[in-house]
């Protein structure tokens, strides 16, 4: 209890597994919270300060399943192992206790295990630091040692947390008391751990991060902002905590150019629906639309691609070059996918291995990948042709692919010395082939010799006495003979003189040993325990080689996946009928008839044909116009026509072919999709006041190389509340951003913009009425629609028929009435046009010196005469 006691107290707010031979003890509050969220069972054992010690338990052998529950549930969860033999500690006397300390803390973020990690999805732990208007992401997914630092602006943290989607976040408490920063933490996706603020100042933090690389500077990763340290720092120190001191295997910190990607925001993330569903199901998404990856590290890989599109056309080329050359090579690429199916994962083996968890099958991983990626790199090499060189991204494959003389001895090695169903841990033995070491096959022919001998003497025995004695074994008593009680009388009175020492009466059994029986126990325990050292001492030697060889290796293995992914969106692309779409620096946005490919695909399973669509938005208004009004009935396919154009986007970006006859794209800066929005109890939203919100962020972070997809802005207040906002968006989309939108709505009064704004025009989504049927034609033309078609739309769904009859005779009546309200193209709101806001007060002199100030900075004296010279300025 002592040992357990001081083991908590350095893990408080971990649920500690305290191991005690074959269980993972858990006890005290820990055992109670376990038990209800495990459903295992509660018992009590000893006392503590007069009270009963609750306990709950689990087997050793099943603890990852455990875990891996906890996890998912949001515990972080301590492992207190034993660290010596309960021989050993008795050396130190009869009531010595065997040594315990904590060798790891399992948390959301920093799994290893394959059991407890999704294969196709990455498992990131992030930090978030704030220095000023400046603000900087870190991440690190341990399980395959990349690293990437993003430094961006404080109003862009939001969708860079939301494009990496941790499984854990880290963030200074200091943070958590900025509204727009915590609520940022909150929709990261993942769990988000407080941590000391001190922990995130830079010269510590640079310190710790140097220790984690085992490097005397930082500087020859790059020029890293401060805030870029301090994000890294807290990863550094969460690592050390977490993994006891134990030093993982990392890449060098890739930094990452703030307008190097797309951002997304995690609203337009939501609607858009790119790597799940709204509902929280990755089936539906866009993501699970075009995987046709075949590797688990391809699919990881892959999701990246589309959570983090490009905004550099050079880099995107690259990418459409790749997947080009495969969509021209059906065979090749065939070929390749069937090569790559089912290879091993190799950055995550390199991994566990690097951090003492691996096992002899991470050794076979390793093999088979080195295997899988020699016969890649011959396809390859066979697919060459005289007069044109591959892609760039093929070739870099190529070059990764390519084994140094290391790579190949660890990798023949390997081949010859490994079997091939090796245990999952090192200490069950039997993993090293036969002839691959001399000695240890002598030492294991003994074993076997000895286990031979050992049915032999059962046989013997079994002569001599006419009983039926069987020769059994455990971990207490080694070997033994066993016999039913009932016949084993008349061997117990015989004495010692028979030869058969009595050792243990149990229930139903009375258990025997002789002085032969013994002596061979102890030559048999001698010789397994030599062959189990010897292959610890192989498996050791191997780790350590991969450990050193863990760059090529990962360079190998981001190679397979690179390949993976670019024959798959060939593939994919194939099967979908893309197109490569061009991509510039215009303001363009061409799409001729362009399909959903989430939405198309469902509709192909009913056998039913979709309806492609052409959209035309130029940002400088020289080809097209740059915003659209999109009106038209209720189901006739508005949300599907925007959410379809963003999505291309986003593929067209990610460096995919799109589903479309041909499409021309300016690079987009910043997505924005606003369709659908709910409300958020949890922050006290309705559906309106989230709506507005999202609202607000687009029209104040949008740009002229932005794409604004709107839908129904206003619907959720008053008529004319909600017309007179729509209306003022519009303009100011329109006028002051001038980015190219897409606007869908039910108030066909904005249709008169058309008129008034040069940049604007109007689609509508098609509907007939034929023989009192109401028929959707999903087809986008030209012009404002004329009806919503509401009633007929309410009477489809199963509105009752006198609801419905009553419906029409209300709308009839609206729609002749003359008087009342003035024609909306008569009041003054639609002919002043934008007005200009009132220009904001400066700051004053308090808040330009406050402005000024970084409180993490500040000594005490310091933070002292700051106090005074404020208090000075407020006088003035």
């Amino acid at each position: 209890m002592a040992q357990f006691l001081a083991a908590k107290a350095r893990q408080p707010d971990a649920l500690l597994f305290f191991r005690m031979g074959d269980f993972y003890e858990l006890f005290f509050e820990d055992a109670e919270v376990a038990a209800n969220a495990l459903g295992i069972t509660l018992t009590r054992r000893g006392k503590h300060q007069g009270g009963d010690i609750p306990m709950a338990g689990v087997p050793v052998h099943a603890a990852e399943g455990y875990l891996a529950r906890l996890i998912r549930q949001g515990f972080k969860v301590a492992v207190c192992e034993q660290l010596e033999d309960p021989s050993e500690a008795r050396k130190r006397g009869s009531k010595a206790v065997v040594r315990r300390d904590v060798v790891r803390v399992v948390t959301p973020g920093t799994l290893t295990e394959d059991s407890l990690l999704e294969p196709g999805r990455a498992n990131r732990l992030a930090a978030v630091a704030v220095r000023g208007d400046r603000a900087a992401l870190a991440s690190i997914e341990l399980s395959t040692g990349e690293v990437e630092t993003l430094a961006c602006g404080r109003d862009q943290l939001a969708s860079a947390l939301a494009a990496v989607r941790p499984s854990e976040t880290l963030a200074g408490d200091r943070l958590f008391a900025d509204e727009a920063l915590a609520a940022a933490l909150k929709t990261s996706g993942g769990v988000v751990q407080p941590m000391a603020q001190a922990l995130a100042e830079p010269t510590a933090a640079r310190t710790r991060v140097e220790r984690l690389y085992g490097s005397a500077t930082l500087d020859g990763f790059g020029a890293f902002e401060p805030c870029e340290v301090s994000a890294l720092g807290l990863i550094a120190a969460y690592v050390e905590t977490t993994q006891a001191g134990k030093l993982p295997s990392l890449k060098a910190p890739r930094r990452l150019a703030e307008a190097g990607f797309m951002a997304i925001d995690q609203a337009t993330r939501a609607s858009l629906e790119i790597d799940r569903t709204q509902g929280g199901s990755r089936e539906g998404s866009l993501l699970a639309a075009i995987d046709r990856t075949v590797t688990a590290p391809g699919a990881r890989r892959l999701a990246e691609r589309i959570a983090r599109p490009l905004s550099d056309t050079d880099q995107i080329a690259a990418r459409l070059d790749a997947v080009g050359w495969f969509v021209e090579r059906r065979q090749l690429r065939r070929t390749l996918r069937g090569e790559l199916k089912g290879a091993p994962d190799l950055a995550r083996a390199v991994g566990r291995l690097a951090l003492g968890r691996g096992g002899p099958r991470d050794l076979a991983a390793l093999k088979d990948g080195l295997t899988r990626a020699a016969s890649v790199l011959k396809l390859l090499d066979a697919a060459k042709e005289p007069l044109s060189e591959f892609p760039a991204e093929v070739s870099g494959a190529c070059q990764a692919l390519t084994a140094s003389d290391a790579i190949e001895a660890l990798a023949g090695d390997l081949g010859r010395g490994l079997n091939d169903q090796p245990p999952h841990l090192a200490r069950d033995g039997g993993f090293i082939a036969a002839g691959y070491w001399a000695e240890l096959d002598a030492a294991r022919a003994l074993r076997d010799d000895s286990r031979r001998v050992v049915a032999e003497l059962e046989a013997r025995c079994q002569a001599e006495t006419g009983l039926p004695l069987k020769v059994r074994h455990n971990a207490v008593l080694g070997y033994f003979l066993e016999l039913a009680s009932a016949k084993a009388e008349a061997l117990i009175r015989q004495g010692p003189e028979s030869g058969y020492i009595h050792r243990q009466t149990m229930a139903n059994q009375v258990r025997f040993t002789t002085v032969e029986l013994a002596e061979l126990d102890a030559k048999i325990a001698q010789a397994g325990e030599r062959a189990l050292a010897m292959e610890i001492e192989l498996f050791e030697g191997f780790r350590v080689r991969a450990v050193g060889l863990a760059e090529p290796l990962r360079a190998a293995a981001e190679a397979l996946a690179e390949l993976d992914v670019a024959s798959s969106l060939a593939e994919w692309a194939e099967d979908a009928r893309c197109v490569r779409p061009v991509i510039d620096r215009s303001c363009a946005f061409h799409v001729e008839a362009g399909r959903h490919p989430v939405v198309e695909a469902a509709v192909s399973r009913d056998g039913q044909p979709f309806t492609p669509n052409d959209c035309r938005l130029d940002g400088a208004g020289d080809t097209s116009k740059r915003l659209m009004i999109v009106t038209g009935p209720n189901m006739a396919g508005k949300s599907t026509f925007l959410r379809q154009n963003a999505i291309l986007a986003v593929l067209a970006q990610a460096g995919c072919f799109v589903p479309a006859a041909s499409m021309r794209l300016g690079v987009i800066d910043r997505l924005f999709s606003r369709v659908g929005s709910g409300d958020d109890l949890s922050r006290g939203r309705s559906t309106f006041m989230t709506e507005m919100v999202e609202t607000a962020a687009i029209l104040t972070q949008a740009t002229e190389r932005s794409l604004v997809v709107l839908d129904e802005i206003g619907r959720g207040t008053a008529t004319y509340d909600g017309l007179a906002i729509a209306w003022a968006a519009t303009e100011h989309l329109h006028d002051r951003v001038k980015c190219r939108t897409l606007f869908a709505t039910h108030y066909h009064e904005l249709a008169l913009l058309e008129g008034r704004l040069e940049h604007l025009g109007n689609l509508s989504m098609r509907a007939k009425e034929w023989n009192g049927e109401l028929v959707f034609l999903h087809e986008a033309g030209p012009g404002a629609a004329d009806r919503s078609y509401g009633v007929q739309v309410a009477r489809l769904a199963g509105v009752p028929g006198p609801v419905v009859a009553r419906a029409r005779q209300v709308l009839e009546r609206l729609e002749n009435e003359d008087s009342g309200a003035a024609r909306l193209d008569d009041l003054p709101l639609f002919a002043v046009g934008f007005a200009e806001p009132a220009a904001p007060a400066g700051p004053n002199a308090v808040e330009q010196a406050l402005a000024g100030i970084e409180p993490d900075d500040l000594t005490p004296r310091e933070a002292l005469e700051v106090l005074y010279r404020l208090k000075e300025a407020a006088r003035t």
